[in-house]
């Protein structure tokens, strides 16, 4: 099989990227990149039937059919998904990381404030980390 000589043991990101190259490198594969996008609105729409339907096990289902259809929409636009996620993942923490310090310096714990209080300071730290 083409898919062979993808490990077993990556991580379901890079696992679905190699994947998909690996059979894109036989010509199963979306023409244009709009292709893609359209699969990813159909995806979407699936899970959010199975969302409304509140049936558990198809909503993981369909969650990752949207993953891997993301995944296959960054390989058509030429962005690596493990490393967008990545830094979405380091901006996050950082902006969480001001909100945490700012409440401090407030005398507030995060833990008493609502979320439209920790909205104020999340805000704030959009400023800081794009």
């Amino acid at each position: 099989s083409v898919l062979e000589g993808v490990p077993k043991s990556l991580p379901a990101v890079v696992k679905a990227n190699r994947i998909q190259d690996k059979v894109s490198g036989v010509g199963f594969d979306w023409e244009k990149p709009e292709q893609v996008w359209e699969k990813v609105q159909e995806e979407l729409s699936e899970l959010n039937e199975e969302v409304k339907a509140e049936n558990k096990e198809n909503i993981e289902k369909e969650f990752g059919d949207v993953l891997f259809s993301m995944i296959n929409y960054a390989r058509f636009i030429g962005v690596n998904p493990e490393n967008a996620l990545e830094k979405t993942n380091k901006k996050f923490i950082n902006r969480f990381q001001y909100l945490e310090k700012a409440a401090k310096k407030e005398g507030k714990e995060l833990s008493d404030m609502t979320l439209t209080e920790m909205d104020v300071y999340w805000n704030e730290s959009k400023k800081h980390f794009t």
